[in-house]
């Protein structure tokens, strides 16, 4: 087990954070760069390449005006210079067509894949789906 200041652990939370701030240099700072990363939105087609990434992640972060990440359920796998970070994801958002201060809400799962690199874990694939309910 990981202790939850290790570096997979920071890296991981500061990719909740850049999308709670909409901070995309956070966000691009995270990933792996090249063609073979990967990132699933809930719902999506998988996205590939970094750039490719940033871009969705763009998109998104100009589209939520609120969105907070309560993280559970995290647990982390490490073997040599690669982690695989798994957690549940409990989403607070704006509610589409409501008032500024009508919330909704959501879980998904998630699974990250991190590679150590010499500048830090970089993320090499992110995947989310929604976790359904009942």
């Amino acid at each position: 087990m990981v202790e939850k200041t290790s570096p997979v652990l920071r890296t991981h939370e500061a990719f909740y954070d850049a999308i709670e701030r909409g901070d995309l240099d956070l966000m691009t700072s995270l990933w792996l760069p090249g063609d073979d990363t990967v990132c699933v939105h809930p719902g999506s087609e998988p996205i590939r390449g970094t750039s490719s990434i940033m871009r969705s992640f763009a998109m998104l972060m100009a589209s939520v005006g609120y969105i907070q990440f309560i993280l559970t359920d995290v647990t982390v796998t490490h073997r040599g210079g690669i982690a695989i970070v798994s957690c549940t994801e409990n989403v607070l958002s704006e509610a589409d067509g409501e008032e500024p201060t009508v919330f909704a809400g959501g879980r998904g799962a998630a699974t990250d894949v991190l590679v150590e690199t010499p500048t830090g874990w970089k993320l090499w694939s992110h995947h989310s789906g929604p976790v359904m309910e009942g």
